[in-house]
């Protein structure tokens, strides 16, 4: 269990750096004084949103085999950053 925490810390820490998210963040604490709100309100968003994920990807697996699911994944990261590559996003 631990390793699996851990591997899934890892994966999510290093997807999450740099991107809009992260940015949007930045933006909000230069902007405010109110440091801990803003990484109270970001640490409850990511929370929420993995939420979503985790029921998601629980009620997919039930329907498309998961090996499906993470071929469909790698597919739309692979898809993500060729259009990251020619500016299309």
């Amino acid at each position: 269990m631990l390793k699996l925490i851990f591997s899934t810390f890892i994966t999510i820490f290093l997807a999450e750096l740099g991107d809009k998210t992260q940015i949007a963040t930045m933006m909000l604490s230069a902007n405010s004084k109110q440091k801990l709100v803003i990484f109270l309100g970001s640490s409850l968003a990511l929370v929420c949103s993995s939420l979503v994920a985790v029921i998601l990807g629980d009620t997919l697996s039930r329907i498309i085999p998961p090996q499906y699911i993470q071929k469909g994944a790698a597919i739309a990261f692979i898809a993500i950053g060729i259009l990251l590559l020619f500016n299309k996003i």
